[in-house]
């Protein structure tokens, strides 16, 4: 009698493993907000990361002083939260001080950061260079990983390769700044549901990014929601991302995780779970609203 395999045997299983990630990530640009989504990160379990917001938090001409502020920030948050960081883009003038402040005053706590704008791989690549070095140069043993933001042409063009790089765990599209790439071409009702999801050229750019980041074991990640007052809004736009799109909802409001509002994630592995995706929402409330990603 012939013997039956069971399905990790018969398919195909020797593709790098996504990394397990919370299914949610809240981005403050405040250090008020910042503290105030800390303690609800505590509150709830640690079910979302915090990003501080170096990008569209800084105020303009004192990007420094506000870094110096968010790696202080992160060096005195408790040991078990999750914080990460939005730099500015590798065309800005300061990212390269901003970085190396930040590595300086909190490398061994930073559990990620993200880099917007990138105009191709060769940003990408600029950036994780940079953060290596500096790591060497000021001693820091933490592995700190870089989430990349796909939001111009250069970058969708060359997303297989971002994806290749080592040290690339997420990427994430821009849904605002690839919009405005293109001039008026695509019309602001893309900018919501149903257009996000429905326009042929956001359609074609999410899954040409979400095929080269599940090709490279890296995270795939969704672009903000602008619904902030409609949860169920939020709730939809994750669901139709996740089923239409292999994505997941990676950041909603940081409550809606604790009340289970999330649509069911890729099967899980060992145990883990992998965040697949997000919506960067702005929260409606409690915590204040401060600029998303994209």
């Amino acid at each position: 009698m012939p013997r039956s395999l069971c399905p990790p045997a018969a398919l195909f299983q020797d593709e790098r493993p996504l990394p397990a990630l919370p299914p949610c990530v809240h981005y403050a640009g405040t250090l008020a907000r910042m503290q105030k989504a800390l303690e609800l990160q505590s509150r709830l379990g640690g079910v979302f990361d915090l990003a501080c917001d170096c990008e569209d938090g800084a105020p303009l001409g004192d990007e420094i002083g506000h870094a110096t502020g968010v790696g202080e920030f992160i060096r005195v948050a408790p040991d078990d939260a999750r914080v990460g960081v939005r730099i500015h883009p590798a065309s800005s003038r300061v990212w390269r001080e901003e970085l190396r402040l930040l590595l300086q005053l909190a490398g061994e706590r930073l559990a990620f950061i993200t880099l917007p704008k990138a105009r191709g791989v060769a940003d990408v690549a600029l950036a994780l260079n940079a953060l290596q070095a500096e790591r060497a140069r000021l001693g820091v043993q933490r592995d700190i990983p870089l989430h990349v933001l796909i939001e111009t042409h250069g970058a969708l063009h060359e997303v297989f390769a971002i994806a290749a790089l080592p040290g690339v765990q997420s990427l994430d599209f821009g849904l605002m700044d690839f919009v405005s790439a293109h001039q008026g071409a695509i019309g602001a009702a893309a900018m919501k549901s149903p257009g996000q999801f429905e326009h042929p050229l956001l359609a074609r750019a999410k899954t040409e990014m979400v095929a080269a980041a599940l090709a490279y074991g890296v995270v795939p990640a969704h672009n903000v929601s602008l619904a902030l007052d409609d949860p169920q809004s939020v709730y939809a736009d994750a669901k139709r991302a996740r089923e239409e799109f292999a994505l997941s909802a990676h950041v909603e409001h940081p409550s809606f995780a604790n009340r289970g509002h999330r649509p069911r994630l890729y099967p899980r592995r060992s145990g883990t779970r992998s965040r697949l995706g997000h919506f960067a929402v702005r929260p409606r409330r409690g915590l204040g609203a401060d600029p998303a990603p994209g």
